[in-house]
């Protein structure tokens, strides 16, 4: 490949578990691990903070047909495990009424210490994810590749962001924003955009220094990456244990090809930055704050509103951005054979995304006559079908 390095992809969902009689979350992550161990492979289900959130993690793909395939595998699998227990799960990043105070933490360890830590805003992370993994392989300097690219990769994330929002809703309450999980996990410390780091080094040291003063826990003068920088929930981080860039951004997605394409346009994304680095070229860092506010329209307005365009100084209508984004990568999608995947960004522009789903089932309901709380009942019935649509 012209870009040196294999560039495969992992992918992380997080699913809610609902009970279909009154459509509300259920704690049953116990009983629901004891039985993943007799049909998934050990560790591809986990636990996560509450005990109604079950996560699964996907094999090693090499490109965005397998990882169709895994998805396919896991969501059928976990819905299998739910239907067998008159249960089903939901993949949306917030649920339309449940309340967080409501919820049971997962009996670990590790989330006792981070309801220690955080309090109050550990009790409110009744959101759900979709993390995205790009390993680089064996690559010469790898370390440095990955803080190379995570600085040029931090401009696009908004736009990844807008493509997969799936969480509008939040108690009740139709908040007005397409990702009102983005709102809610950054009131944890160390999340949002990373900074710009100039080399691999430079970020060890900001490291050393976090665990030095105890902001991952007892303070040590050692340093154990594997487990300090899971601890940095920036929206994309270089993953301790994996050796991957890991995009943490993304609402998770209710229709399974979006999230097929967002990860296929990930991986196509990172492969042209790699192609320019080839010609000695590369893509803008641009400064945080300038990301952030691009960051801002996606999580507010979606798809239907506009992100700035630095380079020209002017707000651009995502859909438009989105097509000049299809342009970027469309040199790399044949030999990544994702250009089909790549391109169902299209149907996402024209059909919307989750978000704009749930707000079209909730507002129809409500003309229709129905109360708050029915027109609730039925964007949770939606998600529910959608979750599994074409997964068998």
């Amino acid at each position: 490949m012209y870009y040196d390095v294999p560039l495969t992809l992992g992918i992380e969902e997080e699913y809610q578990i609902v009970d279909p009689s009154d459509r509300n979350l259920h704690s049953y992550i116990q009983k629901f691990l004891e039985k993943g161990k007799h049909v998934l492979p050990e560790g591809q289900l986990k636990p996560e903070f509450m005990q109604s959130q079950v996560e699964v993690g996907s094999q090693v793909c090499r490109n965005a047909s397998e990882v169709r395939t895994e998805l396919k595998r896991l969501r059928g699998s976990v819905n299998q495990i739910a239907r067998e227990n008159n249960l089903r799960i939901v993949a949306a990043s917030t649920h339309p009424f449940a309340v967080w105070s409501e919820q049971s933490v997962t009996d670990a360890e590790r989330y006792y210490k981070l309801l220690d830590n955080l309090r109050g805003v550990a009790q409110q992370l009744l959101i759900f994810g979709m993390h995205i993994h790009v390993g680089f392989g064996d690559a010469p300097h790898q370390k440095e590749l990955l803080i190379e690219v995570m600085n040029q990769l931090r401009y696009f994330l908004p736009h990844l962001l807008a493509l997969s929002t799936s969480s509008p809703f939040w108690q009740s309450k139709d908040t007005g924003l397409k990702s009102y999980r983005s709102v809610i996990f950054e009131m944890l410390p160390r999340t949002g955009i990373p900074q710009n780091f100039r080399s691999w080094s430079e970020y060890m040291e900001f490291i050393q220094l976090l665990n030095k003063v105890g902001s991952f826990g007892a303070k040590s003068k050692s340093i154990d990456v594997a487990v300090d920088a899971t601890q940095l929930w920036w929206d994309v981080r270089p993953h301790p244990r994996f050796n991957t860039l890991e995009v943490r951004i993304c609402d998770i997605c209710t229709n399974l090809e979006d999230a097929v394409c967002i990860s296929a346009l990930l991986q196509a994304i990172v492969a042209k930055l790699l192609k320019l680095r080839r010609y000695n070229q590369s893509w803008r860092n641009y400064r945080r704050h300038h990301i952030n506010e691009n960051k801002w329209r996606a999580l507010r307005f979606g798809i239907d509103g506009k992100l700035i365009d630095f380079g020209i100084s002017d707000e651009v209508p995502f859909h438009q951005l989105g097509m000049e984004l299809l342009e970027f990568v469309d040199d790399v999608v044949d030999e990544l054979q994702s250009r089909n995947e790549v391109n169902h960004l299209r149907v996402i522009l024209n059909r919307g995304t989750s978000a704009d789903r749930q707000l079209r089932v909730f507002r129809s309901a409500i003309e229709a006559g129905a109360s708050e709380t029915e027109a609730c009942h039925a964007v949770m019935d939606w998600l529910i079908d959608e979750t599994v649509a074409n997964v068998n």
